[in-house]
């Protein structure tokens, strides 16, 4: 520990910063408070030796117990800090302090995602690759991704973060207490897409149709998609992104496509299984939900008054944004070698 603090004040004293301190001596990021104390009492005291303390000295987060939990983690990190405290014979705040503060780790929530065999992550890798070119050189400029979603008349929660603040549960009035399930809500498929400059108007499939190749011709490419150069880019030339649904990818559809939009990404050439790189998938989607959903509706005449009204008072700059992250998640999923990066 001290040689530490030695060699801390050996760089503060040549002039580096304490991130630079942090990198070069390969301290855990939990203790970057260690070396902003070491230099603040170096300037106090003119040494690094540590003050008198009142309470007793740490007893049980030792070196030893440190590196058993470190093992414990690398062997198995989805062990709980709750199973560690009992296995250890110790409290769970004592464990909670090592792994939060001496080794720098925080526990994250595992999640749901489609299975990637090891041709899709080839497929991923090269398609990226080629899009990032493609963008490299001003072909991606203007995309529209666009994304079809289902919507229900019940309310949206949040499962990590859904928490209500009272004494005690049998103070929660029942409207915040529960939140109503339905074995089939009611709800409506949405249409949308979005570019760095605008967004088209949400559409509405009307109940009981099947999206196939003729509806989605009908309802989406020939009213909505065919005049965007007119209607949201200003006459220049766009380009159309869509999801591999048997809609978007028949041959029907990409022949049509062919003669009515200047360019579009052809099925082969959009990475497969990748709503983490659609930024209606990964971010617009989720805000309109967030928002129109925050309650539940009697009717679905109310969704969708509530989805148009939400729809237009999302910021172009929160769309632009997500839109100009495209490029940034493509290098991710080549990183990630076809892994997703969410």
């Amino acid at each position: 520990m001290e040689s530490e603090r030695s060699a801390i004040i050996e760089l503060h004293m040549a002039g580096k910063s304490p991130s630079e301190i942090l990198k070069l001596l390969n301290i855990a990021k939990g203790r970057r408070a260690f070396i902003y104390r070491t230099i603040n009492r170096y300037k106090e005291t003119g040494d690094t030796v540590d003050k008198p303390r009142s309470g007793r000295p740490c007893s049980v987060t030792t070196s030893a117990l440190k590196k058993v939990v470190r093992e414990r983690i690398r062997r198995n990190p989805h062990r709980s800090m709750r199973k560690m405290a009992l296995e250890l014979n110790i409290s769970r705040r004592a464990i909670q302090k090592v792994v939060k503060r001496d080794l720098g780790m925080r526990s994250f929530k595992r999640k749901k995602v489609q299975f990637l065999s090891g041709s899709v992550k080839e497929k991923r890798v090269s398609r990226s690759k080629s899009l990032l070119a493609l963008h490299a050189i001003g072909v991606l400029e203007n995309t529209i991704f666009s994304d079809e979603k289902i919507f229900t008349i019940e309310e949206a929660t949040n499962s990590q973060n859904d928490r209500v603040i009272s004494t005690s549960v049998s103070a929660i009035p029942d409207k915040f207490r529960y939140i109503s399930r339905m074995k089939k809500p009611l709800s409506v498929m949405v249409w949308a897409g979005v570019s760095a400059v605008g967004r088209t108007p949400l559409i509405f499939i009307p109940p009981g149709v099947k999206i196939n190749a003729k509806t989605y011709q009908e309802l989406v490419l020939e009213p909505v998609v065919k005049g965007l150069s007119q209607t949201m880019f200003s006459g220049q030339q766009f380009v159309f992104q869509q999801d591999g649904a048997p809609a978007h990818t028949a041959n029907t559809t990409h022949d049509w496509m062919k003669h009515n939009i200047p360019n579009f990404i052809h099925k082969d050439e959009w990475p497969p299984y990748s709503p983490d790189l659609n930024s209606m998938d990964y971010s617009v989607w989720s805000i309109l939900e967030n928002k129109a959903c925050s309650v539940s509706h009697n009717t679905v005449s109310s969704l969708k008054i509530s989805l148009c009204q939400e729809w237009e008072k999302i910021p172009q700059e929160t769309l632009r944004a997500a839109v100009e992250g495209f490029p940034n998640r493509l290098r991710a999923v080549i990183s990630k070698k076809g892994g997703y990066i969410e």
